[in-house]
């Protein structure tokens, strides 16, 4: 019979699309105020999320990742999301009612075996944690070295699975 055992730590990783240079850096000052200090950066990254997002955010949308000097416990992901949640709307533009977002922001745990990313929206391959945050398991690692060298494997989510951004995680660990 397997023990109940606690999971170790892991990196915090937020990934951020973005149209506004502004906006992110004044929202990275916030997630810094949260979570500690940035270790690692990557440059921006174009994304194909435009037609998700193009709407309250328009066009031009560039992902970033950040991590984080202190490492967390898995076991809070959801609470990460939702103060993430509670941050986005403090730098949005407001028109009447509706809020359009200048910075998506989603967090995750990099670990060495998988990095786990939190999420408001629902999806089949998700996960419900509570509070309204699902996770989703974007790169599952079974030999690191092997992965992270001769690429992802199979079950890694297909926007990861490019191995420019595969030797930027590198970095994160």
């Amino acid at each position: 019979m397997a023990r109940i055992q606690e999971p170790s730590s892991g990196k915090l990783i937020i990934s951020t699309i973005s149209s506004s240079i502004d906006a992110l850096s004044d929202v990275l000052k916030a997630l810094e105020r949260k979570f500690g200090r940035i270790e690692f950066e990557t440059m921006e990254i174009q994304t194909s999320l435009a037609g998700q997002l193009r709407e309250e955010m328009g066009d031009n949308l560039y992902r970033r990742f950040f991590s984080f000097e202190r490492e967390i416990s898995r076991s809070i992901l959801a609470e990460i999301k939702t103060t993430c949640s509670r941050i986005e709307p403090l730098f949005a533009d407001c028109i009447g009612d509706y809020i359009f977002r200048t910075v998506n922001i989603d967090p995750g745990i990099l670990c060495p075996e998988n990095l786990v990313m939190a999420s408001n929206r629902e999806y089949n391959n998700r996960i419900y944690l509570k509070d309204g945050v699902f996770s989703e398991m974007r790169i599952f690692v079974i030999l690191r070295r092997l992965t992270f060298l001769n690429g992802p494997a199979p079950q890694s989510y297909l926007r990861y699975r490019t191995s420019r951004l595969l030797h930027r995680f590198i970095n994160f660990a």
